[in-house]
């Protein structure tokens, strides 16, 4: 394994669902990526006749004749703007017109950097860890990051009768997601600004860490096997309906109480080809989140009808209500933050320091935030070269 990206072995990748067929995608990688809200579930969509998944096109011409763009996400709030502007009468299909949208649903943030190597998904909603991960494995050759989608949704959830204040959390049995995914690496940094020593690989130490899938992390909770959490919504949602309580929101750890949850990713060959096409799904994602700011049941609504077509079964007001409010819709990548978390797998002996330069390419989103009448956003030195 290399030794620039010698990572704790995190278990195999969830496979992506489909309705017909699994991706065919590259061999999986032992990279420092995360599930950042693996949910286990997986797309109910119909096909075309092609035996792809796809949306109904939303008529008019197709964006550079393309029949179809491959847009991969996870069925999970902070990848609202996905499951809000790929839903029914969504901005994202609006704005490609006659161009289809065929959606790939993912399980882990892996899966879905497979695919995108593979060219088997074109766009995708992911993770700071797995899209630093994809960049740095491919040498920067792969992926670019081309906008922001989300903020926040992560919390210290815990069990009141063992945890009472933050100190109490030292020798406890805390889940993170996914070995050295994101919610990880944040927890192991918080863990060492209190002067905690905690082995990354085992997690043992003044405090340990237990890898836990986020579908099963309540159950664990429930049964004792873990005292808390820190993890994503609607997990941390969950965790509170089942008795549990909210010891630290990971904003509150951060300028401005935001950091990047969620990024738009694309693979570079389809960047260079289908501009215009990116760009419509750019200005149906800026859309979309200006609809979320402006209508937010309404837009709470549209997410949750979307994962009840994803895994059969809405989140109930208990748990999507608080977990909705928690995450910012947002079009700004915050760039900064990436490369502060990129600074705290390091520190955490998870990651050799990358070379994050050209990581980012926000030409097009800056364009259609000028179209928008909106402020352009900020690479933070880390754009192409």
């Amino acid at each position: 394994m290399s030794s620039a990206n010698r990572l704790l072995a995190p278990r195999p990748a969830e496979r992506p669902r489909r309705h017909t067929r699994i991706l065919a995608a590259a061999a999986v990688l032992p990279l420092l990526m995360g599930a950042l809200g693996a949910c286990g579930y997986g797309s109910q969509k119909k096909t075309d006749d092609q035996g792809s998944s796809a949306l109904p096109a939303a008529g008019g011409a197709k964006i550079d004749g393309l029949d179809k763009v491959k847009v991969g996400y996870f069925a999970n709030l902070t990848h609202a703007t996905a499951l809000v502007g790929l839903g029914k009468g969504g901005q994202i299909q609006q704005e490609l017109k006659g161009t289809k949208v065929s959606p790939f649903v993912f399980n882990a943030g892996p899966s879905e950097i497979e695919a995108l190597n593979a060219g088997s998904i074109d766009i995708g909603w992911i993770g700071p860890s797995p899209a630093i991960n994809g960049y740095v494995k491919s040498h920067g050759s792969n992926l670019r990051i081309i906008s922001g989608s989300a903020s926040g949704g992560v919390k210290l959830v815990v069990n009141p009768k063992k945890i009472k204040t933050l100190a109490d959390v030292k020798g406890k049995k805390i889940a993170t997601p996914q070995l050295g995914n994101t919610q990880d690496v944040a927890f192991l940094n918080w863990a060492a600004s209190k002067g905690w020593k905690v082995d990354a690989q085992s997690g043992k130490g003044d405090v340990s860490v237990v890898r836990s899938d986020n579908k099963v992390t309540p159950d664990a909770y429930k049964s004792g096997a873990v005292d808390g959490a820190w993890v994503p919504e609607p997990t941390a949602s969950k965790l509170v309906a089942d008795g549990g309580k909210v010891l630290l929101d990971e904003s509150s750890l951060w300028p401005d109480k935001k950091f990047v949850i969620t990024n738009v990713i694309v693979r570079q060959e389809f960047l260079k080809e289908h501009p215009k096409v990116v760009e419509a799904v750019l200005r149906g994602s800026v859309k979309t989140n200006a609809f979320i700011k402006a209508h937010p049941e309404q837009a709470k609504n549209a997410a949750n009808a979307a994962l009840k077509e994803e895994t059969g079964k809405p989140l109930p007001a208990e748990v999507i209500d608080p977990a909705w409010k928690s995450i910012q819709a947002i079009d700004d990548p915050l760039a900064s933050t990436l490369n502060t978390e990129a600074d705290h797998a390091v520190q955490s002996g998870l990651l050799e320091k990358p070379d994050l330069k050209g990581i980012y390419d926000l030409a097009l989103l800056n364009k259609v935030l000028g179209a928008e009448g909106k402020p352009t956003v900020s690479d933070a030195g880390l754009g192409v070269k």
